[in-house]
């Protein structure tokens, strides 16, 4: 089954308010046909970008929100709010919420659910540490974090996987094209288990480890990689846009 590809930028604690709306219109002015761009800016950037990245065609999305859908729960910001500035999807899981911000299993799943329930594309973000990998606990790992997912998401345009293997990013070391295809068709395999197989076929699948202009062809080319979830590289509309090409 044709999936579209989905690159999409995850730029994290950085840019200010010039650098946010110079790096959107970079992005816009480059954006390939038939691949599926968005970025996800900091929270406070959100509604600045959403208005440089209008009629453009590129996704506007957030890195977190939380679960509520209003009320007493200081610093957080809620899925309406993402809507109300334009926000079309949401990441949820990311390895850096996980292991750096500490968020439990618990938490991550509410979050899940809350993004999918309010309309947007939820990406819901998968991957092993070092650690994890060396003892062979991948696939337990992958499995596990898969199961935050609620089984009442039903709609597969509106969920993305995205596995980003902690050990790959920021670290030099790189998971191989085959590495990466390995994990991915089992996340398949688990989606068409719990869901069924064309749910699983319809879902799309993004590499988040550390993709670059130079190695995302291979990566991109392997039958279950559906696209990428960039860090460091979607902060240079030049890099981010020789992804976005690659997926082509």
């Amino acid at each position: 089954m044709a999936r579209t590809k989905f690159i999409a930028g995850n730029w994290k604690m950085n840019t200010t308010k010039a650098a946010a709306i110079a790096l959107a219109k970079g992005v816009a002015g480059g954006a390939p046909k038939g691949v599926q761009v968005g970025v996800a800016p900091p929270f406070v950037y959100l509604d600045v970008v959403a208005h440089a990245l209008a009629g453009s065609g590129v996704l506007v999305g957030a890195q977190d929100a939380y679960f509520e859908k209003n009320g007493a729960f200081t610093g957080e910001v809620s899925v309406e709010m993402l809507k109300d500035v334009g926000a079309t999807f949401c990441l949820t899981g990311h390895s850096e919420r996980r292991h750096v911000l500490k968020e439990p299993t618990e938490l991550v799943a509410q979050k899940a659910t809350a993004i999918y329930n309010a309309g947007l594309i939820l990406i819901h973000c998968v991957g092993e540490k070092l650690e994890e990998r060396d003892a062979n606990h991948t696939l337990d790992v992958v499995s596990e974090q898969l199961a935050e997912l609620s089984p009442k998401i039903d709609d597969p345009s509106r969920l993305v996987i995205a596995y980003e293997p902690v050990w790959a990013i920021g670290t030099g070391r790189n998971a191989t094209d085959q590495q990466a295809q390995e994990v991915h068709a089992y996340i398949r395999q688990e989606l068409a288990e719990t869901w069924n197989q064309d749910f699983a076929d319809r879902v799309r699948i993004q590499y988040g480890g550390s993709m670059k202009p130079e190695n995302a062809k291979g990566l991109l080319t392997q039958p279950d990689v559906d696209g990428g979830l960039i860090g460091g590289a979607s902060l240079k509309p030049e890099s981010f846009l020789g992804i976005a090409n690659a997926a082509v």
